[in-house]
């Protein structure tokens, strides 16, 4: 998992918080993972398995909600999903299957740095109690891919695709030229493949959409003599 830890002063905790669930959007929406909707994880004030004052964790959850409030980001508030020191914000994805997956968390802390008792000194020289964020953009990197894939159901982009293009010769006249093509295009840093099979230039093109193959290249005789 992708877990890191920002310490931070109390005045810098809204700030710090914006530009982590920025990177998580960030990180989401770059692979195409867009539909995803936001989780506030809040206590379970009837339960007794979090650490700290009731003081503590309405100012945490209150931030957490003004934060996301001023961020656009709409959410669902889920009371006994926090974790025991901290109320959290989680990014939930869905697979193909409708099935929804936590994602990316940030998490917001006070109890820890009391607990452990880490201390900065602040510009008035005086010892001061920081703040701490649990951020993971990816979450786990296992589910992170699985639910990637499923979320595609095997019809990747381009940039994810294992076989980006395969090249379909006409007739085997055309399976040499065919090849330097496909080697041309992978000196060029694509992912592909050539179909060489003797069969019809139909069958191989269904073959390629059954593969799900983002593009797909015919080459003939035309093709061949023009170099094109």
């Amino acid at each position: 998992q992708d877990d890191a830890h920002l310490f931070c002063t109390p005045e810098q905790v809204e700030k710090e918080f914006k530009d982590t669930l920025g990177l998580v959007k960030f990180v989401l929406e770059a692979v195409g993972l867009e539909g995803y909707r936001v989780q506030l994880s809040s206590r379970d004030p009837e339960s007794d398995k979090y650490v700290g004052s009731n003081e503590l964790w309405e100012n945490a959850e209150n931030t957490l909600r003004k934060v996301l409030t001023e961020e656009g980001m709409p959410y669902v508030e889920c009371p006994g999903e926090a974790a025991f020191y901290g109320p959290k914000a989680d990014f939930m994805v869905k697979d193909c299957l409708g099935r929804e997956w936590q994602l990316g968390t940030v998490q917001l802390d006070y109890n820890l740095p009391e607990r452990f008792e880490l201390e900065y000194i602040g510009a008035d020289n005086k010892a001061h109690r920081p703040v701490m964020i649990h951020r993971a953009p990816f979450g786990s990197m296992e589910r992170f891919c699985g639910v990637l894939i499923e979320h595609f159901a095997g019809a990747f982009p381009l940039w994810l695709a294992p076989e980006q293009i395969r090249v379909l010769p006409l007739s085997e006249k055309t399976d040499e030229y065919a090849t330097e093509v496909a080697d041309k295009l992978r000196l060029a840093g694509f992912r592909v493949a050539t179909d060489l099979q003797s069969a019809r230039v139909q069958a191989k093109i269904r073959e390629a959409q059954l593969d799900l193959i983002p593009y797909m290249l015919v080459v003939g005789p035309k093709e061949a003599e023009q170099n094109a």
